[in-house]
């Protein structure tokens, strides 16, 4: 190796190991500072999205009070035997009163008493069973009355047990959302934040390498540059440029 060669192998091996080791300092800063931010993100901490479900079992109400038996109190009409009987002793206390007045036969007195007697059984029985028609049909109101208000009671149970289970299920998918959409943004972060401490992580090994390659070729233009002074005489020189090359 020439003597201008050795000295200009040194000083680009200075150059090369200047570059070499700021090129190293700016990659362990952004090391440094992807660490830094890693270390600054708060995980969230992990929830029970259902934690907040309530019962809703006081919603469910017991109805059973509303329930009765309508034909419980139904009565028997006796307004119309009672008239029944009344009207058939007056008729026969009239028959016997005409017959003691005209004289007539005790066969046609029986006859007319009888009429009579008959035709007023006919309106008592009309009567009777009018009005338990129309207890029966009160009854069979009242009992279609229950059932209606019972049915309606328990489809609003069921439209709030319904709705207020929705309701908590929808607000526990809600907050797994949230959570789940932090939790990516915060796991990208991660990534993204890793690859930078990585990246940065293998420039400063490469910077460094290139480091050690720079001192190497230092080392050897050295070595070149005493093999030169030594075939020129120059040794006086060669402990200089040595002692000036050694160290990073």
């Amino acid at each position: 190796m020439g003597l201008f060669s050795a000295i200009g192998g040194i000083v680009s091996g200075f150059i090369a190991k200047g570059a070499a080791k700021r090129a190293q300092r700016r990659a362990a800063d952004d090391r440094r500072a992807a660490e830094k931010k890693l270390a600054a993100i708060k995980r969230q901490p992990i929830i029970n999205p259902y934690d907040n479900v309530k019962d809703l079992s006081s919603l469910a109400k017991d109805l059973s009070g509303k329930l009765s038996n309508p034909f419980a109190s139904l009565g028997v009409s006796t307004a119309a035997a009672e008239m029944q009987i009344e009207e058939a002793d007056i008729a026969l206390a009239n028959t016997l009163d005409t017959l003691r007045a005209t004289g007539a036969s005790a066969g046609g007195a029986t006859a007319l008493a009888q009429a009579a007697l008959q035709s007023k059984k006919g309106v008592a029985a009309s009567i009777e069973q009018q009005e338990a028609q129309n207890e029966k049909l009160r009854a069979q109101g009242q009992q279609q009355l229950e059932r209606l208000e019972l049915a309606e009671g328990q489809r609003v149970q069921g439209i709030q047990i319904s709705e207020g289970a929705r309701e908590q299920e929808a607000t526990a998918a809600g907050r797994a959302f949230a959570f789940n959409a932090k939790e990516r943004r915060q796991q990208d972060s991660i990534d993204y934040l890793r690859g930078e401490k990585d990246a940065a992580k293998y420039r400063e090994i490469g910077a460094a390498y290139r480091k050690s390659q720079a001192i190497g070729n230092i080392a050897s233009s050295v070595g070149g540059l005493a093999d030169a002074a030594a075939s020129a005489g120059m040794f006086g020189i060669t402990g200089g440029v040595q002692k000036a090359a050694g160290g990073p």
